[in-house]
C-alpha cells in the first residue's frame, strides 16, 4: 500500500487507515478477540495508522490496541486523541484544552498504550475559552520531552487551524469526509493544502450507511447511530436512494459500495487519509481492495452530480455533538 507524510512531522503512514473506536463502544456489542484479530489483518495488509482516542470506552480502546502493539510498535503509526471529557457512559461531554489536562490526559494514555512515545496527538475538540497558545504551549512542552511526536487537530475551522500553525506545526487535520458529508470541501481541505498539512478523513463511509449493508432497522440496541438524525425515519427516506444508488454504480463497476466511497476520497489531489473503521477481518480486506480501484474523471464527476454537498438529509450529530464542533 503507498504511504503519505503527515504534513511536515517526519512521519509517514498507510494511504488507508484504521479507526478503531467502534472496538470499544458506540456500535453496539463488540469481542476484543475479534478485534484483534482485525488488528493483526491491518498490520498484515500494510495498514499502518491506527486512531484512538482516551474517551472510546473510557480507556478501554486504547488498552485494547496497547497489548496489541507489543512486539509491533515499529509497525505501526498510533494516533490518539485528548478534550472530551464523559465522566460516565452518557454521551454528553464536556471539553477541556486547559495545559494540565493536556499532561495528564498524555501521560494516561501512554500509560494505557503501554508506550513512551505518542506518534501522532490530536485535540480531540476545541474548546475556544481556552486560549489556542496555552494548549499548543502545553504539546509543544510535551513535544520537546519526547511524548508525542506530532500534533493534529479534530473538527476545527480553517481560521482555527491558520492560528494554530502560525503558533506550532500542526501535521494532520482530523474530520469527517465522505461522499455524503463534503463540509470541509468549503475552507478546511484548501486551508491543509495551503500549509502542507495532511488531512484524515474520518467516517469515510458515512458511518456505514453507503456501504449497504445497514438501515435504520437493523442497528442494535446500543447502537448510537439510532440516534443520529440521518438515520432517522424522515431523513432516511430521502437518503436511502442515495445509498442505493451508489450501490448500482458499484455494482456496474465490478466493485462494492464501500470501496467505491474510500476510492473517491483517495484520488482527491491533495495529501489525504481515510479511516475506515471495521470489527471484521472480512470487511478490512473488502475496503482495502479500494486502494486498486481507480475511478475515472467521468466516474468521478457522476458521484459529484449523486451527491453534491449538503445533499444528506439530517446533521450528522446529535445536538449535543454538533455544539462541541468548530465552524
Amino acid at each position: 500500500m503507498d504511504s503519505l507524510p503527515l504534513g511536515s512531522s517526519g512521519l509517514r503512514c498507510s494511504a488507508l487507515g484504521l479507526g478503531c473506536m467502534g472496538m470499544s463502544e458506540f456500535y453496539g456489542p463488540s469481542d476484543d478477540a475479534r478485534s484483534l484479530a482485525t488488528l493483526e489483518a491491518a498490520v498484515e495488509q500494510g495498514i499502518t495508522l491506527f486512531d484512538t482516542a482516551d474517551m472510546y470506552g473510557a480507556g478501554h480502546n486504547e488498552t485494547l490496541l496497547g497489548g496489541f502493539l507489543k512486539g509491533r510498535r515499529d509497525k505501526v503509526v498510533l494516533a490518539t486523541k485528548f478534550a472530551i471529557v464523559r465522566p460516565t457512559a452518557a454521551y454528553a461531554r464536556t471539553i477541556d484544552n486547559s495545559p494540565a489536562y493536556v499532561r495528564s490526559a498524555c501521560e494516561a494514555s501512554l500509560r494505557r498504550l503501554g508506550i513512551d512515545t505518542i506518534d501522532l496527538y490530536y485535540v480531540h475538540r476545541r474548546n475556544p475559552q481556552t486560549p489556542l497558545e496555552d494548549t499548543l504551549g502545553a504539546l509543544a512542552e510535551l513535544k520537546a520531552e519526547g511524548k508525542i511526536r506530532a500534533v493534529g487537530l479534530s473538527e476545527v475551522s480553517a481560521q482555527t487551524l491558520r492560528a494554530a500553525h502560525a503558533i506550532l506545526p500542526i501535521a494532520a487535520v482530523q474530520s469527517e469526509y465522505s461522499l455524503w458529508t463534503r463540509d470541509a470541501e468549503a475552507e478546511v481541505l484548501a486551508a491543509c493544502a495551503e500549509l502542507g498539512i495532511t488531512f484524515v478523513a474520518y467516517s469515510p463511509l458515512g458511518r456505514a450507511a453507503l456501504t449497504g449493508a445497514i438501515t435504520p432497522t437493523t442497528l442494535v440496541e446500543g447502537d448510537f447511530r439510532r440516534a443520529m438524525p440521518r438515520f432517522g425515519a424522515e431523513a432516511w427516506a430521502v437518503n436511502r436512494p442515495l445509498v442505493e444508488a451508489l450501490g448500482d454504480f458499484a455494482s456496474a463497476r465490478g466493485a462494492t459500495p464501500a470501496q467505491v466511497a474510500l476510492a473517491w476520497l483517495l484520488g482527491r489531489p491533495q495529501p489525504l487519509v481515510p479511516i475506515f473503521g471495521t470489527r471484521s477481518p472480512e470487511r478490512l480486506r473488502e475496503n482495502i481492495g479500494a486502494a486498486a480501484l481507480r475511478l475515472s474523471a467521468d466516474d468521478r464527476a457522476i458521484l459529484d452530480a449523486l451527491f453534491p454537498p449538503g445533499i444528506a438529509q439530517g446533521m450528522r450529530y446529535t445536538e449535543e455533538g454538533m455544539k462541541n464542533l468548530d465552524v
